[in-house]
């Protein structure tokens, strides 16, 4: 998250300072999935490719249960140019994004452990212990706290996190595996004891999970514990050997309110925790970031407004916490369902709800975060009746063509038939506005695209003014060209 968002506002031109306190990166494979909207994120951020090369693409899932095969969630048929789950370790994740961030000429600051902040007149102060031991005060205009589950950031700004911790132990094994099913899918297998999932990393390198009964949290699992849950949920085929990394886990479900306070903003893990059903944890992260970002960068630059733009952060990201926590926790609860007869009815409805292809189209559109969106956003003029894609939605990504700026300053871009009514905006908008027009999503229609890629307005086609109107909105009025 932390990455991700130095990434994105050094881009933008701004000066960054990224501290840690760990005094090197994970060398853990945790977080595994990136998925297609994230990548996408990447692509503007100018690393997609590097993720790419480095993954494993997994073209769908399959789920088991009752010793057959009960559905399978196919991603390639999803609309966006990464139509798949890209399984990357998040050791690989962190040193890819630190690599990039080198390119800007940022370093991670590492060993520098972050002790307290203070609001001033035009910013924060910030204190950090250094790995030399010496304490360094450090003045910048914002504080992104992107600084995990136990937050200090969180803690001084004294904000609840709201949830639970699930009474229920897990397992985790980062092994070498054979005789899987579906080599290079994820499986998921729902046994009477649990459920299993095993997800391909490289060649037979896997990571299993599976949950457990009983109510103490266990230690560490050993080899021999993970090979007999293989044996007891999945295929007789399967064969573990070679651990990497083995752990115990209890899954937390919390979130914050209010994802800013004043100059201080909160963005993944120390604003949102839940299940890791469906990897949503560090994408949703990623994207807290992406979103934040060319805010920011635009109150910088003075080419935007800091009360609409900054009061959005919270409202939209804190939406997309909330139903990933609904969809994650509802995914887990099916998955562990205990119970002959629960077990029985869940099964056979599933295969009955998993053999409908719309169904399985909109799973992959949910599970790849292609259907994040912000349809209530404050930012949003509402156009009842408008076009598809409406405000909100995720702009199309069209074949040889990105939906944002690629310049180095964040601009909203249009999506329509040209002519004097877009040069007449442009020219009043120059550094909000992309002077380049690109071709309607479909005729008939007219769109304003945010920088990070999501419908700003969607009107009819020629309705200039509603353009103008909205961009006025959000306009620092010292950046405008006045209107002749």
């Amino acid at each position: 998250m932390g990455l991700t968002l130095a990434g994105e506002l050094t881009r933008y031109g701004l000066t960054v300072r990224v501290l840690d306190k760990a005094p090197q990166r994970t060398d853990k494979s945790k977080a595994l999935v990136v998925w297609s909207r994230t990548v996408e994120h990447l692509d503007r951020l100018g690393c997609g490719a590097a993720f790419v090369a480095a993954g494993l693409q997994v073209p769908g899932i399959s789920i088991f249960g009752g010793g057959q095969r009960l559905g399978h969630f196919d991603f390639t048929g999803v609309k966006s140019p990464h139509p798949y789950a890209l399984i990357v370790p998040q050791s690989d994740t962190e040193r890819l994004l630190e690599e990039h961030l080198a390119t800007q000429g940022v370093a991670v600051e590492r060993g520098a452990e972050f002790l307290r902040f203070r609001e001033t007149a035009d910013g924060v102060e910030s204190v950090f212990r250094r790995a030399d031991g010496a304490e360094e005060t450090v003045a910048s205009r914002w504080l992104a706290g992107c600084d995990g589950a136990h937050s200090p950031v969180r803690h001084q700004l004294n904000l609840e996190f709201k949830g639970d911790t699930l009474q229920s132990d897990w397992m985790l094994g980062d092994i070498q595996l054979e005789g899987v099913q579906c080599p290079g899918q994820v499986e998921l297998y729902w046994h009477a004891d649990g459920v299993l999932a095993l997800f391909p990393i490289k060649g037979s390198r896997y990571r299993m999970i599976a949950d457990l009964a009983g109510g103490s949290h266990p230690a560490d699992p050993t080899l021999e514990e993970v090979q007999a849950v293989l044996t007891r949920r999945g295929p007789a085929t399967l064969r573990a050997s070679s651990p990497i990394w083995l752990a115990s886990f209890r899954i937390n479900e919390r979130k914050v309110s209010d994802y800013r306070v004043g100059r201080v903003f909160l963005a993944g893990d120390a604003a949102h925790i839940h299940s890791p059903a469906g990897g949503q944890g560090m994408n949703t992260g990623m994207q807290d970031a992406c979103n934040l970002a060319w805010k920011l960068a635009l109150v910088a630059s003075g080419a935007g407004a800091e009360g609409p733009l900054l009061a959005s952060y919270s409202p939209e990201r804190s939406g997309i916490g909330d139903q990933i926590l609904a969809v994650t926790s509802k995914a887990t609860a099916v998955a562990t369902l205990r119970g002959t007869t629960a077990q029985f009815v869940r099964n056979h409805a599933a295969a009955l709800i998993m053999g409908i292809p719309w169904v399985r189209e909109k799973a992959a559109t949910i599970a790849t975060e292609l259907a994040v969106a912000y349809p209530h956003s404050p930012l949003h003029a509402k156009h009842p009746g408008g076009p598809s894609p409406a405000a909100g939605e995720r702009a199309p990504v069209r074949a040889g063509e990105t939906p944002v700026s690629s310049g180095r300053v964040p601009e909203f871009v249009a999506f329509g038939a040209g002519g004097d009514g877009f040069a007449a905006v442009a020219g009043r908008f120059p550094r909000l506005l992309d002077p380049i027009i690109r071709a309607p999503f479909s005729p008939g229609g007219l769109w304003l695209v945010r920088p990070d890629g999501y419908v700003f307005l969607a009107t009819k086609e020629g309705a200039w003014d509603k353009v103008e109107e909205a961009l006025v909105a959000l306009d620092a009025p010292k950046s405008r060209t006045p209107a002749l």
